[in-house]
């Protein structure tokens, strides 16, 4: 069992930064995928970050050059550094984790509110 609890979202202008945390319990976080993924309004959930436990990381090409995905072993946490927010960033932010060689997320955090104003 793990338990991901995500922080960090907020308001914040457009042209601004963010950094999301995504806090782990269990003691094999070093070697879980982590994931982050968002849902905007009105939109399906999708796929944004990920990354494996030698720390080698695969983005979605839209936000390739902006989000920046990074982990803390030593902390059981992952992080996601969004700069340069666009309103249409706006979205509830998830993270989860998943075993090596598993194709699916099988633990999810509940999810921090993003919200980029004009």
């Amino acid at each position: 069992q793990v338990q991901l609890v995500e922080s960090g979202g907020g308001l914040v202008q457009a042209g601004g930064s963010l950094r999301l945390s995504c806090a782990a319990s269990g003691r094999t976080f070093g070697s879980y995928t982590m994931g982050w993924f968002r849902r905007a309004p009105g939109k399906e959930r999708g796929f944004l970050a990920s990354i494996n436990w030698s720390g080698s990381t695969t983005y979605a090409n839209s936000v390739k050059g902006r989000f920046t995905i990074s982990r803390d072993n030593a902390k059981n946490t992952v992080y996601l550094q969004i700069n340069s927010l666009k309103p249409e960033d706006t979205a509830v932010y998830y993270c989860a984790s998943r075993l090596p060689g598993q194709m699916t997320y099988d633990y999810w955090g509940q999810g921090t509110q993003v919200t980029v104003s004009s």
